[in-house]
């Protein structure tokens, strides 16, 4: 979404969570990911100078931003290469609720919205080919060597089937979901996270593989799962993709212990979302009210946040 008025131009992205495939995703096998409500918002109008940037975590020229966010500094770039407006002196204000580092895509919709709000500010709108690839800028300073599905899911406003390589797929959900995503407070690595699964697949292939095997398998059953509308197998579905996430070794102590409290408070299922080793769950619930009840259950079981949401009002419920 842009907006555009009086020389400022607005770009927003949504945030996304994986319902199921993280890890194997990266071995090429197929992952579900799906739109969530918290958002990032870039704000950028015309000053004279050079480029600054205000955000929650650094305000100023953006050739000095921190390590950590050089990929969105190389992002801007490269979209404004693009566009052919290099000299330009901008300010660039991001004003996201996604928090960093909880596998919710927090990188890739910072660099959504800032190249739509660039896109926008010089009358451009666009494809969605030109918008993946500017992204991917960001995503790889971010992430190493992304597998691309927090850009895919970020841009669509459906659930998606995803595998690398392949055309991306909207999946049609016969029946609403209601959600739960329960945030640990702690930031997760995925790029540790990916090169952990890859060092216990040199050490013990065999066990490895199949796991990986199994998650892909896990993904085509949740397809017809959410075709279907049969969310007690879906439910089912989320705990044997955990058990694999276990095997894997991106899982924690703090991520199975919300895991555990959601099951025991009324969940369908449950398992982590996004490269693990800290970040978020997520939990189904079987109704709002249920839902509402086990975002509550997980803030006393040490969540620092949770929210609850239905896929079909998305409408975002926080604890």
């Amino acid at each position: 979404m842009s907006t555009f008025f009086e020389n400022q131009a607005i770009g927003e992205a949504h945030s996304k969570l994986i319902l199921v495939g993280e890890h194997a995703v990266v071995y090429g096998k197929p992952a579900i990911a799906m739109p969530f409500p918290l958002k990032a918002k870039a704000i950028v109008h015309r000053i004279d100078g050079s480029i600054m940037l205000e955000s929650s975590v650094y305000t100023g020229p953006i050739s000095c931003l921190p390590d950590k966010m050089k990929g969105i500094s190389s992002c801007i770039n490269k979209t404004l290469e693009y566009l052919n407006h290099t000299s330009d002196g901008l300010y660039i204000k991001i004003d996201s609720a996604i928090p960093l580092g909880r596998g919710l895509g927090s990188s890739a919709a910072v660099a959504i919205a800032c190249v739509r709000a660039l896109a926008y500010l010089y009358g451009k709108e666009f494809t969605q080919k030109e918008l993946f690839s500017l992204v991917h800028v960001a995503e790889t300073y971010a992430h190493g060597n992304p597998s691309g599905i927090d850009m895919a899911a970020e841009l669509s406003e459906n659930p998606i089937w995803f595998q690398k390589g392949q055309e991306t797929s909207t999946l049609n959900v016969k029946d609403n979901l209601y959600i739960v995503v329960g945030d640990t407070g702690r930031a997760g690595d995925t790029r540790t996270a990916v090169e952990n699964v890859r060092k216990n697949y040199d050490s013990d292939p065999m066990k490895i593989k199949e796991s990986i095997i199994e998650i892909a398998n896990i993904a085509i059953e949740t397809k017809a799962a959410l075709v279907r509308g049969d969310m007690y197998l879906l439910g089912s579905l989320l705990n044997r993709n955990q058990k694999e996430l276990m095997t894997l070794g991106v899982s924690d102590e703090g991520l199975n212990k919300l895991i555990e409290a959601s099951k025991n408070s009324g969940a369908l299922g449950a398992k982590l979302t996004g490269g693990g080793l800290g970040g978020c769950i997520i939990a189904l619930a079987p109704d709002l009210a249920k839902g509402r009840i086990i975002s509550k259950e997980l803030i006393k079981a040490g969540a620092v946040q949770s929210w609850c949401f239905s896929t079909a009002e998305g409408i975002l419920y926080e604890t």
